[in-house]
C-alpha cells in the first residue's frame, strides 16, 4: 500500500514563495497593458470640448425646432378635439330634449290605451337601430314623422361628430409620443454638453461657450423703436413693425436661452423671434423652419433691421438682423439673448416678414 501512495506536497518557503509571486506579479501586469484597463480614459483637450459641445448644441436645437414644431401641432388637436367634445355635449342635449317630447307623446298615447309605433322610438334602447327596423312612416302623422326624423338625424350627426373626435384623439397621440420622442433627444444633447464642460476649470468653459464676452445690452424700459435703432446705429427698418421688433429684441438682451420657451423671461430662437413680432401685432409659426416660409425672400445684401435671417441647413437656427452685420438671436443654454455677427453662422436665408 506504501508504494501506491503520492509523496507528501512541501509546502513553499523562502525563495520558492517569493519567485512565484514576482512571476504573479508579472503576469497581472502584463495582462493589464493587454486588455487596458490599467489606463485612464485619455481627457478631452479643450478644443475637441469646443468642437463637441458645438455640434451637441447643433443637434439639440434641430431636435427642439422639431419639438416646438409637434407641440404646436399637438396643440392644434387639443383645440379641435375640445371643440368636437363640446359640439358633441350641446347636440347630445338637443337630442335629449327631442327624446324627452317623443316621450311625453308616447306616454299620453299609451295612457290612451295605444302606443303608436312611432313612439317606441323613446322608449327604445337602440333607437337607430329600432328607427332602421321599423316601418313607422306610414303609420305616424306629419308631424310625428317630421320629429322622428329630427331625432334620426341628430343621432347621426351625434355619431360623426364621435367619429371625427376618435381621429383627432389618435392624431393627438401620435403628436404626444414624438414630444415625448424630441424630448429626450433634446436633454440627453445638453445633459452630455454641461457634463463635457462640468470637467474644464471655469475659465476655459467660459472661452467655450462664449459666456464671458459681455453681452451688449439696452435699457429694458426703452420704449422707443428709433432710439434702439439708433443705438444699433443700423439703417432704419423694413418697417414700423419690424422697427418694434427689433425694440423688443434689445429689450430682452441678457434674458436666459430655454429651450421650448416664448418669454416673456426665457427664449429659444424662434421663441424670441416669434415673441417679438407678437408684441409688433404679428403673428408668426413657431418654428424656425416653418419662419422662414412666413414672408418675402430677400437676399443677405438686401437685409434691414427686422429680418429674420436663419442658419444651418436644416435651418435650425433664427434671429433677428439688427443693421451692421448683425442680429440678436438666443444662442444656446451656455449663452443668453445677445448681439451677434450675422457671419457667426453658416447662412442659410433671410425672410421679411414686415
Amino acid at each position: 500500500m506504501a508504494a501506491h501512495r503520492k509523496p507528501p506536497q512541501r509546502p513553499l518557503t523562502g525563495p520558492t514563495v517569493r519567485a512565484a509571486a514576482t512571476l504573479a506579479l508579472a503576469g497581472a501586469a502584463t495582462a493589464t497593458c493587454f486588455d487596458g484597463t490599467g489606463h485612464a480614459e485619455p481627457q478631452p483637450t479643450p478644443s475637441q470640448v469646443k468642437a463637441r459641445v458645438a455640434t451637441l448644441y447643433r443637434e439639440a436645437e434641430a431636435a427642439t425646432e422639431k419639438y416646438n414644431g409637434a407641440k404646436e401641432e399637438a396643440d392644434a388637436a387639443q383645440r379641435r378635439l375640445s371643440a368636437l367634445q363640446d359640439e358633441t355635449a350641446r347636440r347630445q342635449q338637443r337630442l335629449n330634449s327631442a327624446r324627452n317630447a317623443l316621450g311625453s307623446i308616447a306616454a299620453a298615447q299609451y295612457r290612451d290605451g295605444a302606443i303608436d309605433p312611432a313612439w317606441q322610438l323613446a322608449l327604445s334602447s337602440d333607437p337607430d337601430r329600432y328607427l332602421d327596423g321599423a316601418a313607422f312612416a306610414e303609420r305616424a302623422g306629419d308631424r310625428q314623422a317630421a320629429a322622428v326624423s329630427r331625432v334620426r338625424g341628430q343621432l347621426r350627426e351625434i355619431e360623426r361628430l364621435r367619429g371625427a373626435a376618435r381621429v383627432e384623439v389618435k392624431s393627438l397621440r401620435s403628436r404626444q409620443a414624438e414630444l415625448r420622442r424630441y424630448k429626450k433627444t433634446v436633454t440627453g444633447k445638453l445633459d452630455e454638453a454641461r457634463r463635457l464642460l462640468a470637467r474644464l476649470a471655469p475659465s476655459r468653459r467660459g472661452e467655450i461657450t462664449g459666456a464671458d464676452a459681455p453681452p451688449e445690452r439696452a435699457s429694458r424700459s426703452a420704449a422707443d423703436p428709433r432710439e434702439a435703432l439708433e443705438r444699433a446705429g443700423s439703417v432704419p427698418a423694413s418697417s414700423g413693425r419690424a422697427a418694434v421688433a427689433v425694440a423688443y429684441a434689445y429689450g430682452k438682451l441678457g434674458s436666459p436661452y430655454v429651450w421650448g420657451a416664448t418669454g416673456p423671461n426665457a427664449f429659444d430662437c424662434s421663441g424670441l423671434v416669434q415673441a417679438a413680432y407678437r408684441a409688433a401685432g404679428l403673428s408668426l409659426p413657431r418654428t424656425s423652419y416653418a419662419q422662414i416660409n412666413a414672408g418675402r425672400r430677400v437676399s443677405r445684401s438686401e437685409l434691414l433691421p427686422g429680418d429674420l435671417v436663419f442658419f444651418y441647413p436644416g435651418v435650425s437656427h433664427v434671429g433677428i438682423y439688427v443693421g451692421g452685420g448683425r442680429m440678436i438671436h438666443a444662442p444656446n443654454p451656455s449663452a443668453p439673448v445677445r448681439v451677434a455677427p450675422v457671419d457667426q453662422m453658416p447662412f442659410a436665408g433671410a425672410t421679411r416678414v414686415a
